[in-house]
């Protein structure tokens, strides 16, 4: 079915255009997030803020380290008695191997109809659009109802100490007002079957909880008998961890999805109804049960060991790292578990934490997502759903600003946009793009 357009819409040729060169543009500026500090934001950040300034907005450039820089700027709406909006976007991108890729990952090559590069889709895309949107409406003379704070940030990808963590606890004045953000993972086309488009809007995010895993033990030979082995000890733990299988513990956000999902495939079901199993529902549900399992439970992951220096010596020391989510009000059993599962011989401590986030999915902001999105694809199903990871909104949400993932995006059958976060031969559909520039263009107008 083709877009539906009105002459309301303020979206002109330039912006199409815009919203596909900025994408490449900033994809060439190499962000590459290593951890441990090691980025530099600041040539994309002088890339983003010349663009906003160029359509009237007086850019502001933050920094608590230097290179590690962020953009604020604030468009001053019509109703000066509504509530602010919060449009957030990272610059930061993870590191790519060129020579894993078909294309170059830092090319931002435009490809039959595809931008290209690392980036594409986390979240240089998003970011384009928004400025293209911007842009528009500076050519139009436009102006939102409610005041919009557009927040480009650093680091995202690693602790976001240089970037929304900074400015929410630095800069919490640029945020006046703002009681609701979007940024990325949502309202994206998800396949979930023939003519089952599916558009998830994101109303939560588990929390995060990076685990540090410390076995002390005595140091020897690797010929004698050691019954205080540090590795051994640490291993154990660790193996008790990946096999452990967490209970289900069903949020409202979730629960809205299972609801909403089931429905759509002639599933009537009661997710409050004593004995309801949410794994012989996800069983039935196909490729959408993808969105929803990853959040019916806490989990936690080993992902690095550190233990030794030569195969003959018994070290007095091991490390383990293990990646944890929470979901929201897991967070009690999650510490209980772990405790339990590491036992007296091993250590265990938070290498970086953030809350768990739940949004209201019958809230206007919401609903009007919903609208916008369903008018430019009418054959879609927006549905809620709660996200495995986490994005800058935990960070704002110290602010008390409610957090949505809605970065849209129209998507052909087969392409697999979940699997392209942090993978190889991440790209975008140029048409992906114009879709999510009217789509952002008409919510954030009306919203």
């Amino acid at each position: 079915m083709a877009e539906v357009t009105t002459p309301q819409d303020s979206v002109d040729d330039l912006a199409l255009d815009e919203s596909v060169t900025f994408t490449s543009e900033l994809i060439r500026i190499d962000t590459t997030n290593r951890g441990a500090g090691d980025c530099r934001e600041r040539p994309a950040a002088e890339y983003v803020a010349e663009r906003l300034a160029a359509a009237g907005l007086t850019p502001a450039l933050l920094e608590r380290t230097p290179g590690r820089t962020n953009v604020v700027a604030r468009i001053e709406g019509t109703d000066p008695s509504a509530d602010a909006l919060l449009v957030h976007g990272h610059l930061d991108v993870v590191p790519a191997e060129a020579d894993d890729w078909t294309v170059h990952p830092f090319s931002g090559e435009v490809r039959d109809e595809v931008v290209w590069g690392r980036g594409a889709i986390d979240m240089k895309n998003m970011d384009a659009m928004v400025l293209a949107v911007v842009r528009a409406w500076a050519r139009a003379g436009i102006r939102p109802r409610r005041d919009i704070v557009i927040a480009y940030t650093a680091d995202e990808e690693a602790s976001a100490a240089d970037g929304s963590g900074f400015l929410a606890d630095q800069h919490p004045d640029l945020f006046g007002g703002c009681t609701e953000g979007i940024s990325e993972s949502g309202a994206f086309t998800f396949h979930a079957g023939p003519a089952m488009p599916l558009y998830p809007i994101a109303a939560g995010e588990r929390g995060t909880g990076w685990l540090k895993l410390t076995a002390h033990g005595k140091a020897g030979h690797g010929s004698k008998v050691n019954k205080a082995n540090a590795v051994s000890a640490l291993a154990a733990a660790v193996a008790r961890i990946g096999a452990h299988e967490w209970p289900v513990r069903l949020t409202p956000t979730v629960r809205a999805a299972l609801t909403e999902i089931a429905a759509l495939h002639g599933i009537q079901v009661d997710v409050h109804a004593p004995g309801f199993d949410v794994d012989e529902l996800l069983g039935k549900l196909g490729p959408a049960a993808a969105l929803v399992e990853p959040t019916v439970r806490n989990s936690a992951n080993p992902t690095m060991l550190e233990a030794g220096y030569k195969v003959n010596v018994i070290p007095g020391r091991a490390v383990a790292y293990i990646d944890g989510r929470m979901v929201p009000g897991g967070e009690e059993e999650f510490h209980a578990t772990l405790d339990r599962l590491t036992g007296p011989d091993v250590d265990w401590e938070f290498h970086h934490r953030e809350v768990a986030l739940q949004a209201p999915v019958d809230s206007p902001t919401y609903a009007k997502m919903r609208a916008a999105v369903e008018r430019f694809d009418p054959d879609g199903h927006v549905v809620p759903y709660c996200m495995s990871g986490g994005t800058d909104a935990k960070q704002f949400s110290r602010l008390g600003i409610t957090g949505y993932g809605f970065s849209p995006l129209k998507l052909p059958v087969g392409f697999d946009y979940q699997a392209l976060f942090h993978g190889v031969d991440e790209r975008v559909p140029v048409e992906a793009l114009h879709f999510g520039v009217r789509v952002l263009d008409h919510y954030l107008r009306t919203a």
